[in-house]
């Protein structure tokens, strides 16, 4: 063997060993507080991987669906569930690729998504429930809806999608970006750079929540623990929500939907345009904004959200 190419192949071993080493060292940090074991809850038997879920209160049943995010579960609705539960039957849920539900190595797709909210409602919740979604996930919550139209009594979504950014669809760069993701040495460190500890801090500061005084520890450190559960498999998800694959568009989904209520905070930069946006499709979407909350109000103002939500479905 040339003697520069066995030289670049130890080099490239040695490499990738120590790669894999600090792989294995971010894995462990980062679960060392072990702060999502504390959440207990039931496993739907999904056709593709256990779907971990939650089950409280009593009275009309309500859907809570976490933002589309490797490193979101269901403890985003923890502050609101005490308020919902003491007059409805509260589900929350980990979505396929998050928190303690299963991370398959599959392509996620909008209508993957849409599969699961169809199939839990009718296999667990049992009900036609009311369904709060927040964020990303309006869009496959929104399509769900549409398909399904007897199968949520109200759909509402907190901080929706801007509509633009739902028609992106997969291209060449995407792709490439995706197959990067989805090596396993390779992409489970790129993974574990996109969701450094310091990056978590900085998307509650600068997008999470308006006011920073309020932001806790404790759920910065929940989120970091989430996001690396599964030794890095909650990069396939990622991967796919970068390749576009999550996205779809919307527009002739909000088309005589009569049941859909929008919730905005105004200190979310362009809250109010996009969802704005929604309603040259639909004039008939009701809406409503809160104040000093920006992107996640359910870990921010969570008693003036759970009370916002309460006053929809009434």
């Amino acid at each position: 063997m040339n003697k520069k190419l066995k030289h670049f192949l130890v080099l490239s071993s040695a490499s990738l060993a120590g790669v894999h080493a600090i792989n294995k060292l971010i894995q462990y940090t980062a679960s060392m507080k072990n702060l999502t074991s504390s959440y207990s809850g039931n496993y739907y038997k999904w056709r593709y991987g256990n779907i971990f879920y939650t089950k409280q209160g009593k009275g009309e049943p309500i859907l809570l669906v976490h933002d589309l995010n490797p490193s979101s579960a269901s403890y985003e609705w923890t502050r609101m569930i005490k308020k919902l539960e003491k007059t409805n039957t509260v589900y929350t849920i980990d979505l396929l690729g998050c928190g303690h539900s299963d991370k398959p190595e599959i392509i996620y797709s909008n209508y993957l998504f849409v599969q699961l909210l169809t199939d839990f409602t009718n296999e667990v919740i049992k009900a036609q429930p009311c369904v709060v979604a927040s964020g990303t996930s309006g869009s496959f919550t929104i399509m769900c809806g549409k398909m399904h139209e007897n199968l949520f009594k109200k759909i509402i979504v907190i901080n929706p999608e801007n509509l633009k950014s739902l028609t992106a669809s997969p291209n060449t760069q995407s792709e490439l970006l995706k197959r990067l993701f989805d090596c396993p040495i390779i992409g489970t460190f790129m993974y574990n750079i996109w969701f450094h500890k310091r990056h978590i801090d900085e998307t509650f500061e600068n997008k999470y929540y308006n006011n920073r005084a309020l932001i806790s520890s404790k759920f910065e450190d929940i989120y970091y623990e989430s996001a690396h559960l599964g030794n890095g498999k909650g990069r396939f998800l990622l991967s796919s929500i970068l390749g576009h694959y999550t996205n779809i568009s919307i527009a002739h989904a909000l088309k005589d939907m009569n049941n859909l209520y929008l919730i905005g905070s105004r200190d979310y930069p362009n809250s109010v345009q996009m969802i704005n946006e929604y309603l040259l499709h639909n004039s008939e979407i009701e809406t409503a904004y809160l104040s000093n909350a920006a992107y996640l109000p359910q870990l921010e103002v969570p008693d003036k959200l759970a009370e916002l939500i309460l006053m929809l479905l009434d």
